[in-house]
This record gives structure tokens, sequence and C-alpha cells, in this order.
């Protein structure tokens, strides 16, 4: 079992119920199929960045995807057997930014694919599935953006400038996002162009229900708190 000081992240997928993916400090990612009583590791790149972020593909659980700090998004075809590069990090605000989060979304692009979101310092970018370019979230999909050049600015953006911590997708309904911020818990019901908060606290992580999309758990000012409204209404998660 890998050392729980050096897990980064973690991700599972509905479809693999078994499967736990953790992202290590050490330059790789440990796999468990069979609910974390056993574990293998693999090595990403040259195994001197961090794995700061992984997720699975919304649509193939054997698609996994990982961001290594310094570097960029990794990606393996075969359940984390082996990994290739992807794409490089996103250049925001005149700088390359590391992905903090991660989340695949099962949404058409435009370009075949789907869209994997990031969360990174500076805000949230996205980046179609055939990893052609970095793009501002926006109405529509790649093709429309590529078309309209510059992106329209959104309606009601995530706050300019926090980091986002973490991104979590409702499986049963794609267009819905959350994310975990420090000034609280954020929602949006459109892909990502209209966000609203949910709750205000300093969060550092989001996660939904896989079978029940209303229950929401976050990382609130230190401890756990659920909401099974979507969001409506918070209170503490016991961990007795």
């Amino acid at each position: 079992m890998p050392g729980p000081d050096g897990i980064l992240a973690l991700a599972t997928h509905p479809e693999r119920p078994g499967r736990v993916v953790a992202g290590l400090a050490s330059g790789r990612v440990a796999i468990s199929q069979d609910g974390g009583r056993t574990w293998k590791d693999r090595v990403i790149g040259n195994g001197e960045g961090a794995v700061d972020t992984v997720t699975m593909s919304a649509g193939q659980p054997d698609m996994m995807y990982a961001a290594i700090r310094g570097d960029g998004i990794w990606k393996s075809e075969d359940a984390g057997r082996n990994w290739s590069l992807a794409m490089d990090r996103p250049w925001l605000d005149n700088a390359e930014r590391d992905l903090r989060a991660l989340a695949s979304v099962d949404l058409a692009t435009g370009m075949g694919g789907i869209w994997i979101y990031a969360g990174t310092d500076t805000g949230i970018t996205r980046v179609p599935d055939c990893f052609c370019r970095w793009q501002d979230v926006q109405p529509g999909n790649a093709m429309d953006a590529l078309v309209a050049g510059d992106a329209p600015p959104p309606e009601a953006p995530l706050p300019s400038g926090e980091p986002v911590r973490a991104l979590a997708g409702a499986h049963t309904a794609s267009e819905t996002l959350y994310a975990a911020l420090p000034s609280g818990v954020w929602s949006s019901r459109d892909a990502g162009v209209v966000w609203s908060r949910l709750t205000s606290g300093d969060a550092s992580a989001v996660a939904v229900n896989p079978i029940d999309p209303e229950h929401i758990v976050a990382a609130l000012d230190g401890g756990l708190k659920q909401s099974r409204d979507r969001g409506t209404t918070w209170f503490a998660l016991s961990t007795s």
C-alpha cells in the first residue's frame, strides 16, 4: 500500500467499482483493483515530478490521465500499465501552469472525443481529449471556439485568480461540475460557463456519489461536510 504521506490524489470510476488510482509524490501512480487491499505502482516519465492529480476517462475507464508537476498531462490507454506524454501544461497569465485538478467530462468537443477540464492556480481551463490545444471554457464546442477566435467572457466565471484545488463531475449529469476553491464549493450546470457558490469556506476537495448525483461530499475548513440535495443544504459528515 502507498504511504499515506505520499498520496496526492485519488480517482475512481463507477464502471470499475474495485479500482482506485492514486497519484504519488514520488512520481508514480499506484493502482488497486480490489478496493485498496493490494496495490501495483508504475513510474510515469522519469519519475522526477510529483503526480498532483489523476482521473479516468468518463467513457473509457481503462483510459487514465495524470498531471505531473513541472511537466503536463500523461495518459495510459491500458489501465495504467504504460504511460505517454499527452499535452504540455497550459499557458495562462504569462506562465505555464501546473494542473491541480483533472476531470473527464462526457460532452462532445466537436472534434471527436470528449473534454478534459483542468484546475490551475489561476482558474479553470480545458482541452479536448485529442489534445490539440488548451481552451478557455466558453459556450459551444471546440470548433465553435476555433471559428470565433477569442472566447467571449463568461457570464459568471469562477473567482479570478483563485486556485482550483479539485474538480468533480456527476456521471449521470454531464453538464454538472463542482469545484473546490479557497472561497468555497462552487457549481456549474452548463459545463463550466456559469458558476454559483454552493457554500463558503476553505474547500480543498469535492466528490459526487456515482450512484446518487444529489449526494456531494466536500472537505471544508479542515472537516468533512455533505449535501443530499446538490448543495442546497450542508451538514457535518461524521467520521465515527
